[in-house]
């Protein structure tokens, strides 16, 4: 059973690296609109935000990757830690895109509601589909 769970391990963290590491490298500007006066698209302070925007990516690409491990695990004994890591990794992401969205002046709301708010809603629909 130890061995069992050891291959998991490494087969999960493999696949993750893998999966990972292939990951074209994104940038803020990317999933921002270059229509507003800053180049990163936010009318202010786009340096502050455009941290926060690559980090909520960077975590949005593992929560994914942890919805697909958990996917994988499905009927196995090791289902339900690898959904509990799925959903704290959603939960996560979720919490600093709204922290985020939050902050922002309202003039930069709606800037990062169209370049990101399609990817928190997959992500929730992923996790669903996960608990379902």
């Amino acid at each position: 059973m130890a061995l069992a769970r050891a291959f998991h391990v490494v087969v999960s963290s493999t696949r993750r690296a893998l999966t990972l590491s292939s990951l074209p490298p994104r940038t803020s500007s990317s999933f921002l609109s270059s229509s507003s006066p800053s180049s990163s698209g936010f009318s202010s302070s786009a340096s502050d935000y455009s941290a926060e925007v690559d980090e909520i990516n960077a975590k949005f690409a593992e929560a994914r990757e942890e919805i697909d491990v958990a996917m994988d695990s499905k009927e196995t004994v090791y289902f339900n830690e690898e959904a509990q890591s799925a959903r704290d990794a959603v939960t996560l992401v979720l919490d600093k895109y709204n922290g985020l969205l939050d902050r922002l002046p309202e003039a930069d709301k709606g800037t990062l509601q169209r370049s990101m708010g399609l990817k928190m809603e997959q992500l929730k629909a992923e996790l669903e589909q996960l608990n379902s």
